[in-house]
């Protein structure tokens, strides 16, 4: 299912004119978290200021590389985390991030425009979704919108800008796996992956009947008969 990116209500900074006898902006400091060193040096030297205001980007290669600077450089005003990277698969990394850092404002950066995986990242607490196929304009709009939010979208716990994630038309299947539980959106995206019962017991350290009883709520609470059922709703 393909999606069209939306446009970001954008919020920029202030003009000069409008800053007289206010404080100087001295930037804003970003993280991203790619594992191609090309990617991470042409977003950095595309985006190197927006509107006069100088970026600050931090970079890592890895999950455990970035929880490591976030660590280190707070506060950090955005981060963009790559959905594939050596140390971890999938969403994975936005939850560990999370769990970390809650009030971490990540917004997802990758080339995939699977409605599951963006709504799930939504769902998990990105605050974004930004694309790598994106047109340098667009890239530089959507960052402007991410690090000048606002003010009711800066505290976690509010609801995320959607202009900041593509449109998808309505779909209740999505709507419904979106109201999931965290635990549960895991299990979930464990199953759409084809692992089995028991590969999922490894993985996430809980019982097979844990994990049993977690993929039959999943059935009831999606409304599906079977398994195969389930996976072939999300492909």
């Amino acid at each position: 299912m393909h999606a069209n990116p939306g446009q970001a209500s954008l919020a920029f900074p202030p003009s000069s004119d409008e800053q007289r006898g206010a404080s100087i902006d001295l930037g804003r400091k970003l993280l991203l978290v790619d594992d191609h060193e090309l990617v991470r040096c042409g977003v950095r030297t595309l985006c190197a200021e927006l509107q006069g205001v100088p970026l600050q980007w931090l970079e890592a290669d890895s999950l455990q590389d970035a929880l490591l600077v976030y660590a280190r450089e707070e506060p950090v005003d955005a981060v963009l985390l790559d959905l594939n990277l050596a140390d971890c698969k999938g969403l994975q990394g936005l939850r560990h991030f999370i769990e970390v850092f809650p009030s971490a404002r990540i917004a997802v950066f990758s080339a995939t425009q699977d409605e599951f995986v963006i709504r799930q990242a939504r769902a998990l607490g990105a605050i974004g979704y930004l694309s790598k196929g994106a047109m340098a304009a667009e890239m530089c709009e959507m960052l402007a919108a991410l690090l000048w939010p606002p003010a009711k979208q800066l505290s976690r716990g509010h609801s995320v800008n959607h202009a900041l994630f593509p449109h998808f038309s309505p779909s209740s299947m999505f709507d419904r796996a979106a109201e999931l539980g965290p635990r549960h959106l895991e299990i979930l995206e464990q199953v759409l992956s084809g692992c089995t019962n028991q590969e999922i017991s490894n993985a996430m350290h809980l019982s097979l009947g844990t994990v049993k009883n977690y993929v039959s709520g999943l059935l009831l609470a999606l409304d599906v008969k079977s398994r195969s059922h389930l996976i072939s709703l999300f492909r």
